[in-house]
Parts: structure tokens; C-alpha cells; sequence
């Protein structure tokens, strides 16, 4: 057992908690800082008693930060936005939440820090999720240079933003959007392959490596409709959806996402991110230098999307595979 206590920054949302759970079977004590923590009490039966420890901390004042990072051996950032709302922007939590962790990390001695970025951060990206993305790597590598850098393409696994989300769009809509055609290309990582790749890192010590987690296989956008309607059993029409008209899409999704509790099915920023493929360049190691195995979304996603089925889950209709 190490016994050591790492802190997890996002710990409370769907990669959060997997990581979490992966650190606490490693037999770290693990504090999750978070804005409300009586929200997150199902945080607390991942561990032993005790072993999970909730406390306040928003990431966009320093002393909270400070302080959650009291007395801890190792720290992991997962915070990270898909759509701006009120005082919540990329920047202020991508770069300026970054660099409050990173400052903290330095104030207080601790090297041990993982922290998740995604695959396409670049400094010079279009699209500002991905700038400043980049630009929070920058700010962690800077600070600290023994961080981890771990970039995930998009992350799968039950209640994920993607398969869940077009699942649950096939069965209240007869067409689903192919943005951009639907050409970009995807490697969709598991969950929990991510997580254990953020346990194993923080077990053995970060040593200021960058790691792109992709999946096993490729997909393009469409490929990856075809195969969330074959897993639900459902027949909708495809239609693609050329850039120019992306935009007003993205535009009115904003708008719908500014009402509070409403996620927007896509934002400008989204297409500027949809038109570059999210894939591994090859220049970083994966998950196989973690020894990590990464599962398919054909062994995992079925499972999970089962509710969306038109008749539920005991009914058998045709085996998803996704189109070649």
C-alpha cells in the first residue's frame, strides 16, 4: 500500500471518477477538490473509509487551490471544458487553472503531477479549446518539468459525451449530422484504459513525458454513426453537413447551451475542432509503453448503449460492427 495522498483536480466528473477509483485500488488517499463538495458523495464509497477525502477549491483562486494541495505527494489536473459559460472559459481554466496548479505544485515541492490534455493541443490551434489546451501544457511543462503530459483522443465509456449523446439523439430524431461530411478521423479511448494510464504514471513518478492514449483502431466520424445505429438497432438517415453550414449550427447551440443545465449539441469552437482528425501523431508513446492493453468501443460500447435499443436490452437485432 502507499498510503501517499494524491490530489485529483476534476476528479468529480466522467474521467474523474475513474481515476479516482484506479488511484484508491492502487492504495493512495485521495483528495478531490471541488467547487460543491456536498455534490460529490458518491466520490467517498470508491475507497475505504476515509480514503477519499472531498474538499472545497475552485480552480480560479489560488489560495483554494493552495490548499487542496496541502500535505499531498502527487497531483492530477482532469479540469477541462467542452463549451464556455459565464466566468467558466477556456482560459481561465485551461490556462490560468493550469498554471494556479502548477504554482502550487511549485510552492510546495511536489514533482508527481499528471496532468490530461487531449490530442490536437497546440498553442497555434484555430479552434480555442485546442489553444488552449496547448497553451496549458505549456504553462504545466514550464512550472514543473517533470509533469506528465497525457492526451487522450475522445474518451468512451458509460455516460461519455459521445456514443451516449448521438445514441440518445438517434431515438428522438429520424437524421443524425455528418459535420463536415463526416470524414474526420477518430481513435476513441476508454475510460478506463485513460485512468489506469494516469494511475500508472502517478505509481511510478512522472518523469516529464508526454503520452498520447488513443484507442486500437480508427474511425471516421461517419463510421462511428453507422456504429452507434447498428448498436442501437435503429434506422436513421446520415446527412452531411458541410462546414459553411456547421457554423449557424454551432452558433445556435451556443445559444441553447447559455440556459442554465443545457449542454449544446455543438459550438462554433466544436467545428473548428471537427475539421482536424483526432488521431496519434506517433511521436509520443501510448498506452502500449504502460503496458496498457486498450479495449475496442466493439467490446465495450454495446453494454452500455443497450437502454437505446427500441425494444431493450433483451431484444436481438442485428450484431453491431461498425462499417468498414
Amino acid at each position: 500500500m502507499h498510503n501517499g495522498l494524491v490530489t485529483v483536480f476534476g476528479g468529480s466528473g466522467f474521467v474523474g471518477k475513474q481515476v479516482v477509483r484506479a488511484l484508491v485500488r492502487d492504495g493512495w488517499r485521495v483528495r478531490v477538490p471541488m467547487r460543491s463538495p456536498h455534490l460529490g458523495h458518491e466520490l467517498r464509497v470508491l475507497g475505504n473509509v476515509g480514503q477519499v477525502q472531498l474538499v472545497q477549491a475552485n480552480l480560479r483562486f489560488p489560495a483554494s487551490v493552495d490548499a487542496a494541495l496541502d500535505g499531498a505527494d502527487a497531483c492530477v489536473n482532469l479540469v477541462a471544458l467542452l463549451h464556455q459559460t459565464g466566468r467558466q472559459t477556456f482560459e481561465s481554466l485551461h490556462v490560468d487553472g493550469a498554471d494556479n496548479i502548477a504554482l502550487a505544485c511549485v510552492e510546495r515541492g511536489i514533482t508527481n503531477l499528471a496532468h490530461i490534455s487531449a490530442i490536437g493541443a497546440n498553442p497555434d490551434a484555430k479552434s480555442n479549446y485546442a489553444r488552449t489546451k496547448g497553451e496549458g501544457e505549456d504553462v504545466i511543462r514550464d512550472r514543473v518539468p517533470t509533469a506528465d503530459i497525457l492526451r487522450p483522443s475522445i474518451i468512451f465509456g458509460e455516460g461519455d459525451g459521445f456514443f451516449t449523446r448521438f445514441a440518445s439523439l438517434a431515438v428522438m430524431s429520424p437524421a443524425l449530422p455528418l459535420i463536415g461530411g463526416g470524414n474526420t478521423k477518430f481513435q476513441p479511448a476508454y475510460v478506463g484504459d485513460v485512468a489506469d494510464a494516469v494511475a500508472k504514471v502517478i505509481k511510478r513518478g512522472t518523469t516529464g513525458q508526454t503520452y498520447e492514449l488513443a484507442g486500437p483502431r480508427t474511425y471516421s466520424f461517419a463510421q462511428l454513426m453507422r456504429f452507434t445505429l447498428d448498436t442501437i438497432d435503429r434506422r436513421r438517415v446520415l446527412v452531411p453537413v458541410p462546414w459553411f453550414a456547421a457554423v449557424p449550427m454551432g452558433f445556435a447551440g451556443e445559444i441553447a447551451g447559455a440556459l442554465p443545465f443545457v449542454e449544446p449539441f455543438l459550438t462554433r469552437d466544436q467545428v473548428e475542432i471537427l475539421k482536424v482528425d483526432n488521431v496519434a501523431s506517433g511521436d509520443h508513446p501510448g498506452f502500449s509503453e504502460l503496458n496498457i492493453t486498450p479495449d475496442t468501443i466493439e467490446a465495450i460500447v454495446p453494454d452500455y448503449l443497450e437502454r437505446f435499443r427500441k425494444y431493450g436490452q433483451f431484444h436481438e437485432g442485428r450484431s453491431p460492427k461498425a462499417s468498414r
